[in-house]
């Protein structure tokens, strides 16, 4: 601990991002970035970035990606906010939004949350999931306090319905709503729409996942223009360029091909089921996922034994040690190659731990 740290640094427990090994050979199912390659207009739109464009500062305000946002929502560019990753979204929503009061999140979510809590001096009532691993949308709307929710909840992949979403954000219309669609584009309904209704809500979505964009961090708000306003007075009281000029030209064209993304998140979602059915002929219990991953546990063996079985593959998912989950593991939806490799790698730990 450095004699220079405020007080507050050295009581946070930051997020731990999940790893990203040197090596190629691994099969690396431990992240959810999407499995295919980003489109091809992708890749054509970062060539013809100029060589003055990176000598300029990029636009602050990246026009044509929240045109192209707008386009693609029905909104107005001044109801999209777009910032350096869907994380750096919800971090601006939780400073312009959430510093210092009382918000309910869920108690098996995103590990982020709890880190902005703490870092924003928030106090975060962690609502439990039901037995199944269901949202208790009534103990949600029954409270007077904002909400913070993953839908596909993560690490579980369960979703909730549009209908369900409404229910949650007209219970209270001066209670704020933040919806965190990171993991849009695989077979969850959205709660977008309730944009143009409700102006207590804000939509938060990444291009990581649905786009094949991890590497260009690149996120998105939707919401009420006064809510936007807010995000951006966060924004430029801490960085007026959060995305360069490469990263805007990539989502924009990402976002604009509409036949790119359909296509992958089909294949992603055959990928997912194939996998899905696979694990269940081996013994395990898979919760339905609307995400680019499976939870899944096994009934004779324990999570943590078959994730380290997996190691020694050379197969990486995902693993927590928290009592709820401990036996349960998150894979995220590969190729079909991939599902074949992880699936013959399970099945090798299995007959060695029999």
């Amino acid at each position: 601990m450095s004699r220079f740290w405020v007080k507050k640094v050295g009581g946070l427990k930051p997020y731990v991002p999940g790893e990203q090994p040197a090596s190629q050979t691994v099969v690396k199912l431990n992240t959810n970035e999407h499995a295919l390659e980003p489109a091809d207009s992708v890749m054509a739109a970062i060539a013809q970035v100029q060589a003055d464009q990176l000598r300029r500062y990029p636009d602050p305000l990246a026009s044509d990606l929240r045109e192209a946002i707008a386009d693609a929502e029905g909104l107005s560019a001044r109801q999209v906010f777009v910032g350096n990753g869907s994380d750096e979204v919800l971090a601006h929503s939780w400073a312009a939004c959430l510093s210092s009061r009382t918000v309910q999140t869920l108690d098996t979510t995103y590990g982020f949350y709890p880190v902005w809590a703490d870092l924003h001096d928030s106090l975060l009532i962690e609502v439990p999931l039901q037995s199944d691993f269901s949202v208790d949308i009534a103990a949600l709307c029954n409270s007077p306090h904002p909400v913070v929710l993953a839908n596909p909840n993560a690490p579980t992949g369960l979703a909730l319905s549009s209908q369900e979403l409404e229910s949650l954000v007209s219970s209270n219309r001066d209670r704020l709503v933040i919806i965190d669609e990171a993991y849009h584009g695989f077979g969850a309904e959205t709660a977008a729409p309730l944009v143009h209704q409700y102006d207590n809500l804000i939509v938060s979505r990444s291009l990581s996942k649905s786009h094949a964009l991890a590497g260009m961090r690149v996120g998105y708000a939707l919401a009420n223009p006064e809510l936007i306003d807010g995000l951006s007075r966060i924004k430029d009281s801490f960085n007026s360029y959060p995305l360069d000029a490469i990263a805007q030209a990539a989502a924009t064209a990402a976002v604009r091909d509409r036949v790119w993304f359909e296509k992958s998140s089909g294949l992603v979602v055959q990928s997912r089921e194939a996998m899905r059915q696979g694990l269940i002929d081996q013994g395990f219990e898979v919760l339905p996922s609307a995400a680019n991953f499976l939870f899944a546990r096994h009934e004779a063996m324990s999570g943590k034994a078959i994730f380290d079985a997996l190691r020694t593959k050379d197969v990486i998912v995902r693993r927590w040690d928290k009592p709820r989950i401990a036996e349960w593991l998150r894979v995220s939806v590969g190729t079909m190659e991939q599902t074949t490799q992880l699936l013959d790698a399970v099945a090798t730990a299995l007959d060695a731990g029999s």
